[in-house]
C-alpha cells in the first residue's frame, strides 16, 4: 500500500494508539490524529501528527476528523476494570466504536483497523493457549470493560456482514513498554512491583506481549490483513509469579514467595472499591480482576505470526523497557 494514504487514529494519546501511531509515522503513513483536548500529548513530541480535537463519541467531530480520510485506525477505549459508573465504559467502547465505524463508512474509508482485546475470546478448558475461534457472547464477559470489548467487536462483525464495513480485528493480548502514561491495570502492576510494593501473589498468568510489537501487528494487519478476520497479537504465556520474579530481578529486588488465595484477596478489593467510591481514584484491587485472575489466559498468535509475518520478542525485554520509562518518568520513586 502505498505510503502516501491519508490515515485516522482514534486514541493516539493511549498507550497502544501512541505506539501505534509511532509505527504508522515511522513507516510514512501521513497521520491525522483525533484526540480530546484534554488529553495527554507530552508523549507524542516529535510526531509529525496532525491533531484534530474531539471525541469518538461525538459524531460530528469525528465525521470532520474524517474527511478525506482512506485508512482508519480505531484504537481509542477505555480501558479500565473499574469505574464509578460502569456504564461509561459500556458506552465508551461500544457506542464510540459505533459512531467511528458509521462515519468511516459515509467517508468511504478504503481499509479499518478495529483494536478489539484477547478478551472476547473464549479460553480452553484444559488451560491450553487459546486461538481466535471461540468468540465469546455477552453474558460470558467478566465485568464491564470485558462486555463492552465483546459488544463492540460484535458490532463490528455485523457491519462487515450488513453493511460491507472493510474491516480487520485485532485482538492485543497484554501490552507492556514504554509510555503507558495511565498507566494500565497492567503497568500498574509493573509499577506496583518495581516498588517494592506486592508482597505476594495469586495464582494466575498472562500473555505478554511489546508495544511495539503490538504496533507494528496493527500496521501488517492493514497491509496483509482479510477483511473480516481476527487476528491475536500476542506474546509469550507467563505465570503472574515469573512475571513478578523478572521484575524483581532487574529491580534488584528479592521476588514475592507469598501465594494468596484468591478468596482472601476478595474483601481488599470489596475495600478498595468503597474507597475508590469515594475519592473516585481507580484501585489497584478490583473484584472484577480478580474474578478475571481465576483463569490463566494464555493465547496463541500463530494464526498472526502465519498470515502477518507478526512477530513478539520476549516479554523480558518488554519488562525492561516498561521498567526503564517508569523510572524515567517518575513513576518509581513516588513522583507520580
Amino acid at each position: 500500500m502505498g505510503s502516501t494514504a491519508e490515515t485516522l487514529i482514534t486514541g493516539a494519546s493511549g498507550f497502544v494508539g501512541s505506539a501505534v501511531a509511532g509505527k504508522l509515522v515511522q513507516s510514512g503513513y501521513p497521520i491525522r490524529a483525533l484526540i480530546r483536548p484534554g488529553s495527554p500529548r507530552r508523549h507524542l513530541a516529535g510526531l509529525d501528527l496532525q491533531f484534530v480535537d474531539g471525541d469518538m463519541r461525538d459524531a460530528p467531530s469525528v465525521r470532520r476528523a474524517m474527511a478525506g480520510i482512506r485508512y482508519v485506525f480505531h484504537v481509542a477505549a477505555d480501558y479500565r476494570l473499574w469505574a464509578r459508573d460502569k456504564d461509561e465504559i459500556f458506552a465508551n467502547n461500544v457506542e464510540g466504536t459505533r459512531i467511528v465505524m458509521q462515519e468511516a463508512l459515509r467517508a468511504g474509508a478504503e481499509r479499518i483497523v478495529y483494536t478489539s482485546s484477547v478478551a472476547t475470546l473464549g479460553l480452553r478448558p484444559d488451560g491450553s493457549p487459546a486461538d481466535e475461534s471461540v468468540p465469546l457472547s455477552l453474558d460470558q464477559g467478566i465485568g464491564a470493560y470485558k462486555r463492552s470489548k465483546i459488544a463492540a467487536e460484535r458490532l463490528v462483525e455485523a457491519m462487515i456482514a450488513e453493511d460491507a464495513l472493510p474491516a480487520v480485528i485485532v485482538n492485543p493480548s497484554t501490552p507492556i513498554g514504554p509510555r503507558d502514561v495511565r498507566p494500565t491495570p497492567t503497568g500498574r502492576i509493573v509499577v506496583e512491583a518495581a516498588r517494592g510494593r506486592m508482597p505476594g501473589f495469586v495464582d494466575t498468568g498472562l500473555n505478554l506481549v511489546h508495544v511495539e510489537d503490538v504496533a507494528e501487528g496493527h500496521i501488517a494487519a492493514l497491509e496483509r490483513g482479510a477483511i473480516g478476520e481476527r487476528y491475536i497479537l500476542g506474546g509469550e504465556n507467563v505465570p503472574l509469579a515469573d512475571m513478578l520474579a523478572e521484575i524483581a530481578r532487574l529491580t534488584g529486588r528479592r521476588p514475592p514467595r507469598l501465594r494468596i488465595p484468591r478468596i482472601a484477596v476478595f474483601p481488599v478489593a470489596y475495600l478498595a472499591e468503597a474507597a475508590a467510591r469515594m475519592t473516585g481514584r481507580e484501585p489497584f484491587a478490583t473484584l472484577d480482576g480478580l474474578r478475571m485472575s481465576a483463569h490463566r489466559m494464555f493465547f496463541t498468535a500463530a494464526k498472526a505470526e502465519r498470515d502477518l509475518g507478526f512477530r513478539a520478542r520476549p516479554y523480558r525485554e518488554a519488562l525492561s523497557d516498561a521498567i526503564q520509562w517508569f523510572r524515567a518518568n517518575g513513576y518509581l520513586d513516588g513522583k507520580r
